[in-house]
C-alpha cells in the first residue's frame, strides 16, 4: 500500500472520517460557507467561531485552530492572537492563511506580527503571500499571487528556519516545505483558478488533516494531494466554475483509496 499511496492519505481520510475533528476556524467572510462545508464533506466537523469572549473555550474543545486572515478587523486580530496562545498552550495544530499577505502595510504587518507571536505549525498561501512574509518585497494583486510557486520555495525554506513551521506554497505545482524534504503535489485542475475560496479551502483541509496526522509536512502533502485530486474528478463533471464547486464537495464526500491510488502525483 504505501508504493501505492506515498503518503497514506486514504488512512489519514479514513481517520478524518472516524474520529470528525471539530476544526475551529477563524476565517473569512467570502469562505465560510465553502470551507465547513469541505470540511463536513471529508468527515470533520467544523466551527466557525469569531468573539473574543469564547475564544478559549472553543479551543478547548477543537482538535486544530485554522486562521484566515482574508477579511481583517481589529476585533478579529484580537481573536486570532487569543485563540493562537491558547491552542499552543493546549499543544494542538495552529495553520495560518495569509489571505493577500503584500497587498497592503496594514495587513502584511498583522500577519508578520501574527507569525511571530504564534509560530504556527503550518503556513500556507500562494507565491507572493510566502514571499512577502519574508520580507523580500512580493506584491499581490488583491488576494492573487504575481509570481509562480517555485519562486517562493528559498523563501519557504528561510521561513521554516527561522520559525519551524511548515511551508506550503499552493500553484500549478504545490510545494510543502518542513525540513530537508520537499514534497511537491501535482494534482489538480486549472479550472479551480475560477472558484473563489477554493485556496481558503485547501488551508482548512490542511487543518483536518493535521488533527489526525502527527506530522504536519505530511498532513500538508495528504490534504493538498486529496484537494487536487478532489478539483479533477469534479472538473470532468464540471461545465464551468459553478458546477466545479458543487462536484468538489461530493468529490471529497464519495473519494475512495482508488481514486487516490490512481491519481496521485507527487514527488519528493
Amino acid at each position: 500500500m504505501a508504493e501505492q499511496d506515498p503518503l497514506n492519505a486514504w488512512a489519514a481520510v479514513q481517520e478524518i472520517r472516524k474520529r470528525s475533528p471539530l476544526v475551529h476556524n477563524i476565517t473569512n467572510y467570502v469562505v465560510m460557507n465553502t470551507s465547513a462545508n469541505a470540511i463536513l464533506a471529508i468527515g470533520g466537523s467544523p466551527v466557525m467561531a469569531h468573539a473574543e469572549e469564547e475564544m478559549a473555550d472553543m479551543v478547548a474543545l477543537a482538535s486544530v485552530l485554522v486562521i484566515n486572515i482574508g477579511t481583517l478587523s481589529r476585533e478579529w486580530i484580537k481573536s486570532m492572537f487569543k485563540a493562537a496562545e491558547h491552542a499552543a498552550k493546549r499543544g494542538i495544530p495552529i495553520v495560518l492563511d495569509p489571505v493577500g499577505a503584500g497587498a497592503t502595510p496594514y495587513r502584511t504587518r498583522t500577519v508578520r506580527e501574527l507569525v511571530a507571536a504564534t509560530r504556527p505549525t503550518i503556513i500556507r498561501g500562494n507565491a507572493s503571500e510566502i514571499m512577502a512574509l519574508c520580507g523580500d518585497g512580493a506584491k499581490t494583486k488583491g488576494v492573487e499571487s504575481t509570481v509562480v510557486s517555485p519562486d517562493a520555495v528559498g523563501a519557504a525554506r528561510s521561513l521554516y528556519g527561522s520559525l519551524g513551521s511548515v511551508i506550503c506554497i499552493s500553484g500549478a505545482t504545490d510545494y510543502i516545505v518542513g525540513g530537508e524534504e520537499v514534497f511537491r503535489i501535482n494534482n489538480g485542475h486549472p479550472m479551480m483558478t475560477r472558484v473563489t475560496g477554493l485556496g481558503c479551502t485547501a488551508t482548512v483541509l490542511c487543518g483536518a488533516f493535521a488533527a489526525v496526522t502527527p506530522d504536519p509536512a505530511r498532513a500538508t502533502a495528504q490534504a493538498m494531494a486529496v484537494m487536487g485530486i478532489a478539483g479533477e474528478i469534479a472538473a470532468e463533471r464540471a461545465e464551468g466554475p459553478g458546477t466545479l464547486q458543487l462536484y468538489f464537495l461530493d468529490a471529497l464526500y464519495r473519494l475512495t483509496e482508488d481514486d487516490i491510488i490512481r491519481r496521485i502525483r507527487m514527488e519528493s
